[in-house]
């Protein structure tokens, strides 16, 4: 009989090591909280370096950056670099410093776990890929989401209280003023130039001179952008540079979006006098006030008999995002990109719409024999360009409509007066020509 003989391998088989990572974060980017960071990068890149078993991958730290989001750049990086299949272990701290936000936590936990990847959270000893880790995880995100809105409601409380105190609390960047430890300082230099805004103003020059104007002298903004109406307008409106602060008035939403927005009267706001330099004198302060009062009223009041058209505000441009407006040539009614209206082709090479074509393609769109304006107005929200010769219908109620025009040939654009007209002058021309 045959004999055979199984053969082991002479050299023993290196095991696979697995690739495991590190995520540390810190909220703030205090001195204090960046010695943890630091502490935590070292003490994770030694604790994997020491396992034979385990192959290091790296630690990924975010700096200053709130649990809450998920917009955090280095939690990004480890999220794709698991997707790419280059970690199949993560180890992080706590829950905490994973993620506050509860649904965010989960999502990215239940899709490492779909890769095959687990998420060891050392504080509270849980493996995400475990039997029960997922359920734990659930109880422990919920306790550390409202442990962060606890300390966003003390931290609202404390800025709120200061307000009523009438303490300045968040003049950190602004143009004329630096703030070194919370002592506000006048810069003479930028001083100067906001002395500048506030005389050209109420001198009788506009915003959009006066920003013209500052270009042209090369000076620069606080963080290198370019002067515009609306940065000089903001500095006159500004009641700062006068030594005085209007305390909260803007305000954070909730502890997860972190969102600000203005306050309309939603929380009261606090006005503080005398609560660091002035640059400019009450009087010159309230002048300009007036100023920019009396030239919003004869906007208004210019508005007001301005004729306003079915398809005004209505029309939005491809290539830039500006509003269509209205223009009349050769007896015809057209509309183009503001922008292409103001500065040519070079800045917008969007193309004009024949109004009559606008018109004819609206009634297609709303099924109706002619153009109806007050029905366009009701059902229609506004009208997208998402190239030449197409248009993007949005609804009041979310639906979309496509729909494409065409170019009218020079021939039929023409009317029987323009067909006259030209008649009589050709006439005109061979008369002329018979003379000579």
């Amino acid at each position: 009989m045959r004999i055979i003989r199984k053969l082991e391998p002479s050299v023993p088989q290196i095991p696979v090591r697995k690739r495991v990572a590190a995520y540390a974060r810190v909220s703030s980017g205090k001195d204090a909280m960046l010695h943890s960071l630091s502490a935590q990068v070292s003490y994770y890149s030694g604790m994997i370096q020491n396992r034979s078993d385990w192959e290091y991958v790296g630690v990924y730290a975010d700096e200053a950056f709130t649990g809450t989001k998920d917009e955090r750049p280095e939690f990004q990086r480890l999220m794709n670099n698991c997707r790419n299949g280059k970690i199949d272990m993560v180890i992080t701290k706590s829950i905490a410093r994973f993620a506050r936000n509860t649904v965010t936590m989960l999502e990215a936990v239940r899709e490492l776990k779909l890769l095959g990847i687990d998420v060891y959270f050392e504080k509270e000893n849980i493996h995400s890929i475990s039997r029960d880790g997922e359920l734990m995880l659930t109880i422990l995100a919920s306790y550390a989401q409202e442990e962060s809105r606890s300390v966003s409601e003390n931290c609202k409380w404390r800025i709120r209280k200061r307000f009523q105190a009438g303490e300045l609390v968040s003049l950190r960047f602004m143009f004329g003023y630096r703030v070194v430890k919370g002592k506000v300082t006048v810069d003479e230099r930028e001083a100067a130039i906001v002395r500048m805004i506030f005389s050209d103003y109420i001198g009788g020059m506009g915003g959009g001179k006066i920003a013209k104007k500052l270009k042209a002298m090369n000076l620069p903004t606080l963080h290198g952008g370019e002067w515009n109406s609306e940065r000089v307008v903001s500095i006159i409106k500004n009641e700062k540079y006068a030594g005085n602060a209007l305390l909260q008035k803007k305000y954070v939403t909730d502890h997860l979006t972190k969102k600000e927005v203005w306050n309309k009267g939603v929380l009261p706001m606090y006005f503080a006098e005398g609560t660091h330099p002035a640059i400019i004198d009450a009087d010159t302060f309230e002048k300009a006030q007036d100023v920019i009062e009396q030239r919003r009223q004869r906007f208004r009041a210019k508005n007001s008999s301005r004729n306003r058209y079915p398809f005004s505000g209505k029309i939005l441009c491809f290539n830039c995002g500006k509003n269509y407006k209205r223009k009349v040539a050769h007896c015809k009614a057209y509309w183009n990109c503001s922008t292409y209206l103001e500065k040519g082709k070079e800045a917008c090479h969007a193309k004009q719409i024949p109004e009559d074509i606008l018109h004819a393609v609206v009634a297609e769109v709303l099924g109706i024999p002619e153009f109806d304006a007050d029905l366009f107005t009701e059902q229609i929200a506004n009208i997208r360009v998402p190239e030449n010769n197409r248009l993007l219908f949005i609804f009041h109620d979310g639906r979309k409509v496509e729909k494409t025009w065409q170019d009218k040939s020079r021939r039929d654009s023409w009317s029987d007066e323009m067909r006259q007209k030209a008649r009589e002058r050709q006439i005109e021309i061979m008369k002329r020509r018979n003379r000579e």
